[in-house]
């Protein structure tokens, strides 16, 4: 199939489509979604650099496509069978087990960038 502009732009429909489905029907999307605007207002006003932007953007990013990649594996699994089967209970689980690993592991970064500029924060505004 030929190179086509028309079905690169259909195609960046069918995500942002998917991404109004992920924000409308997942309660953790969420909170994943209130937790990325409470992470770059902090960001923001704690001047945090560069480098640490990169990380919080990695991180962030990871989250939010565990939480689609999960959503998408739940749907999935939910239209071949909403019966309860023991492979398909498994798939669910270890790809709920996707998003909190790299929701754990967003947090850490969260510790690891920010920790330092509160500290920073803190000593700056006792004097």
């Amino acid at each position: 199939m030929p190179f086509s502009v028309r079905s690169r732009i259909s195609s960046f429909r069918h995500a942002f489509r998917g991404l109004a489905t992920l924000l409308r029907t997942q309660h953790n999307a969420w909170i994943h979604l209130a937790a990325t605007v409470a992470v770059i207002v902090v960001g923001i006003v704690l001047g945090i650099g560069r480098s640490d932007w990169l990380a919080v953007i990695i991180a962030v990013g990871l989250v939010w496509t565990a939480e689609a990649l999960n959503t998408a594996v739940e749907f999935l699994a939910d239209e071949v069978s909403l019966d309860r089967r023991e492979l398909i209970g498994q798939a669910k689980d270890v790809a709920a087990a996707g998003v909190l690993v790299a929701s754990i592991s967003a947090a850490v970064v969260g510790i690891v960038v920010f920790v330092p500029y509160f500290q920073l924060y803190l000593a700056q505004h006792r004097a």
